[in-house]
């Protein structure tokens, strides 16, 4: 990837928030770069992920290789693990 190109992942997170760290855990494991984006802490005040998930809660995930979006940290760890684990 080059220094100009953004990685394909972007998650949506909130500071020191216990959800959004377990997603950040499992793309370590998986050894997978992406961009943070942290979100206003005002639950109403969270326009830019409604805008791409739907839903105002995080963390939310787009990943742009596959197409996906989603939101809540099981469903998105439950992705990864299937798309980026070892046993595919």
């Amino acid at each position: 990837m080059s220094e100009t190109e953004e990685p394909p992942i972007t998650l949506y997170r909130l500071q020191a928030c216990p959800f959004c760290e377990r997603v950040v855990r499992k793309l370590a494991d998986y050894g997978l770069e992406y961009q943070s984006r942290f979100v206003e802490p005002m639950h109403s005040d969270r326009n830019v992920v409604k805008r791409v998930s739907g839903a105002r809660t995080v963390p939310a995930i787009v990943d742009e290789t596959t197409g996906v979006t989603m939101s809540e940290s099981g469903n998105i760890v439950e992705y990864l693990d299937n798309t980026y684990g070892g046993d595919n």
